[in-house]
């Protein structure tokens, strides 16, 4: 068992590697840091002491508990050195036979009772204790960037993996002040499946030339109440680094379509233009961005007669009801609705009159941005009526090309379907899905408790659009996806 003095050994004093190491000295462990570059161990525990002063200065930590903490920090000069670690983290570099060796080594040099926990993000963990001496000592500790301050830990089982080494590695979790979720070792555990969506269907709209990247970032980020849009998270994260993890999920799955990576990443990628690290990624960095908002549109553009129909915040009702079916408005002849991932060009011939979509949003009280949509036969004088119905609430209001699903609506759907696979093949818990992306990426909600929120069978409505618009494998609707529309309907009846 792991007790509040076991001694903990880091190997890779990277980013993550050092960030680790702080977690593990904060809590009151003996940790030796190992790095097979030369001096980069000794770098690392200078790098955190003068991070640590910092918080010291803003009066966050006191002086002498700074130092203690650094006190327990040493750097181990060979391997042979870690033989009293109870557990060793590895944080080297996102290569298996890298890792292989380095446990292999390890097993050789620690007692059969230590554990050995992989910090990989994407590296099967069965793979990685097949070579090892007692596999069923090896498993994932994945913690998320920066790791002294990021609350999620996934707690990662191979096949081997014994129950107790899991037990002990989440009640550590919980010591050091994280959120344990515990999943399988199947390509990219969690947070790094379930976030797919995320990336993909933002790529997609940029390749489709549905929209500016900065409008595609300003709709996830304002209507849909994500922390950051996903392109520029991407430029944060580094494009070589995320798009690695897309290919890697890509091809872990066997090609599945719905993780297939972007032509436009992969060229940033090639021309090195690798994000704010570089000066340049799909934005130049720092960045300054100036969005197309639409210019107010005077009183007289405005509908001469408006009808509002069903609960929903939109419609100016201050009540939010049903915020995804059953609402419209009619301003004029103008046909006015959030997407249900038909294009407004479909609806519009369905309808046989006007339409202009609404992207979801999250909270309308609180956000600032409204995302239209305009079937392709629309006049100026019909957009400019919904136009002004929006700036009338007190919103800014960007127009993006016809597109089915629009941007955050498909996103959410997306994940909340690629959530229900998740839970469907066991990977994890459905609360340990929605607590990893809440805490590991920042999500306004789980997706799967937001799918439900929005009515499963919206999800699917949506999803069965999107695939019969582009014919797509990658918008297959899971089989857990359509079950829960079965019994969200029962229960109607």
């Amino acid at each position: 068992m792991l007790t509040p003095h076991s001694i903990i050994a880091v190997i890779g004093s990277g980013t993550m590697g050092a960030g680790i190491a702080q977690v593990a000295a904060q809590a009151g462990h003996t940790v030796k840091i190992y790095d097979i570059q030369d001096g980069a161990a000794r770098r690392a525990i200078d790098n955190i002491a003068t991070s640590l002063s910092a918080r010291v200065a803003k009066g966050k930590l006191a002086e002498g508990d700074k130092n203690a903490i650094v006190s327990r920090l040493t750097a181990a000069q060979e391997l042979g050195e870690l033989a009293d670690a109870a557990l060793v983290i590895e944080a080297a570099a996102e290569q298996i036979d890298i890792k292989q060796s380095i446990f292999r080594e390890l097993a050789a040099v620690c007692s059969p009772e230590a554990i050995f926990a992989s910090n990989t993000s994407s590296i099967s963990i069965t793979a990685i204790a097949s070579g090892v001496e007692h596999p069923q000592r090896v498993a994932g500790l994945h913690f998320f960037n920066p790791a002294p301050v990021m609350k999620l830990v996934e707690v990662v089982s191979g096949l081997e993996t014994s129950p107790t080494v899991l037990e002990s590695l989440t009640a550590l979790a919980l010591r050091w002040g994280k959120q344990p979720v515990r999943c399988h070792s199947t390509p990219g555990f969690i947070v790094n499946r379930v976030a797919r969506p995320f990336y993909a269907e933002a790529w997609r709209a940029l390749e489709e030339n549905v929209a500016p990247a900065g409008v595609i970032d300003a709709a996830l980020r304002d209507c849909g109440g994500f922390p950051m849009g996903p392109l520029a998270l991407t430029d944060l994260i580094g494009q070589d680094v995320n798009f690695a993890v897309t290919c890697s999920v890509f091809n872990g799955f066997w090609q599945e379509r719905r993780f297939l990576p972007s032509l436009i990443q992969q060229e940033l990628v090639l021309g090195k233009r690798l994000g704010k690290k570089t000066g340049q990624g799909v934005y130049r960095w720092p960045l300054n961005e100036e969005l197309p908002y639409l210019p107010a549109e005077p009183a007289s553009a405005g509908a001469n007669q408006i009808h509002r129909q069903g609960r929903a915040a939109w419609l100016n009702n201050r009540e939010s009801g049903d915020v995804v079916t059953d609402s419209y408005a009619e301003l004029d002849e103008v046909w006015v609705q959030v997407t249900q991932g038909e294009s407004a060009t479909q609806l519009a011939k369905r309808l046989q009159r006007p339409v202009v979509l609404l992207d979801l949003v999250n909270d309308w009280q609180r956000s600032p941005l409204v995302v239209l949509a305009a079937a392709a036969n629309n006049s100026a004088e019909q957009n400019a009526k919904v136009i002004h119905f929006f700036q009338q609430q007190g919103k800014q209001v960007l127009m993006i090309a016809d597109y089915p699903g629009m941007l955050v609506w498909r996103t959410v759907a997306m994940l909340a379907n690629e959530a229900t696979d998740a839970a469907q093949k066991g990977v994890a818990s459905e609360q340990d899905i929605d607590t990893a992306m809440r805490l590991g990426v920042n999500y306004p909600h789980g997706p799967l408790a937001w799918g439900a929120e929005l009515g499963w069978q919206n999800v699917l409505r949506l999803m069965e659009n999107l695939q019969q618009h582009y014919g797509e494998e990658r918008y297959r609707p899971t089989s857990l996806l359509r079950q829960r529309t079965l019994l969200e309907t029962q229960h109607e009846h």
